[in-house]
């Protein structure tokens, strides 16, 4: 049975997506920039209201994946405190100057984040070399990979999307995402053979989560 993970960039989306069938939340705050870290108490109030899993976005800042010493120590001291709050899991990635995946940094926020599981993020979609970045993922302990095939969007990545489902072949859950929507989960789900589907399901240019499409992806 597929999954639908729902990117929500403020609570009042996580609350539309808890209440109309979301299986998962990946929660942050930055939404014009693609995602950050969200606040520390809003978390708290989200978790005290929806009982569904909630992975939460540890990325400083949006641009690139390679992080200054100072950025990385406030990674992990974000992880640190938000693991506190009984989140379900985290999501973050981070990248090498030359856009090979940091093998030592990820492991280590990884090991922090234990026993909850993490998601390597869309980072993924600028590293290096389909097949080689996938090993050193898995290598770093991640148990998902959020990914549109290291194209700008899913429909344009799907080859690369159902290889990536071939050859990861269970180690590592391959979440599809980035430009799906209701239209065309059903072409990319039959296509890449892949289980766990991502979307904002904002269909409307806003910041918020839209109901009704929602539902539609959850129902295809």
């Amino acid at each position: 049975m597929s999954k639908i993970e729902i990117a929500c960039f403020n609570p009042e989306s996580a609350l539309i997506a808890f209440e109309n069938g979301a299986d998962r939340i990946e929660f942050c705050d930055g939404l014009s920039e693609g995602g950050t870290t969200p606040d520390f108490e809003t978390v708290k109030q989200l978790r005290e209201k929806i009982n569904i899993p909630i992975f939460v976005m540890i990325r400083p800042r949006g641009g690139d994946f390679t992080y200054s010493d100072e950025e990385f120590e406030q990674m992990k001291s974000d992880l640190i405190q938000l693991k506190s709050l009984s989140v379900d899991g985290f999501v973050f990635g981070v990248l090498e100057e030359n856009d090979e995946v940091n093998i030592q940094q990820n492991k280590t926020l990884v090991e922090l984040a234990k026993p909850l599981p993490c998601t390597f993020h869309r980072a993924f979609d600028r590293a290096k070399d389909l097949e080689t970045s996938l090993e050193k993922v898995i290598e770093c302990g991640f148990t998902t990979i959020l990914t549109s095939g290291q194209k700008s969007n899913v429909s344009e990545g799907k080859e690369n999307l159902r290889k990536l489902v071939e050859i990861s072949n269970g180690r590592i859950e391959i979440l599809v995402g980035g430009g799906l929507r209701s239209s065309n989960i059903e072409e990319i789900r039959e296509f890449t053979k892949a289980g766990y589907f991502h979307s904002s399901a904002i269909t409307d240019g806003g910041a918020f989560a839209n109901a009704a499409e929602i539902i539609v992806l959850k129902n295809k």
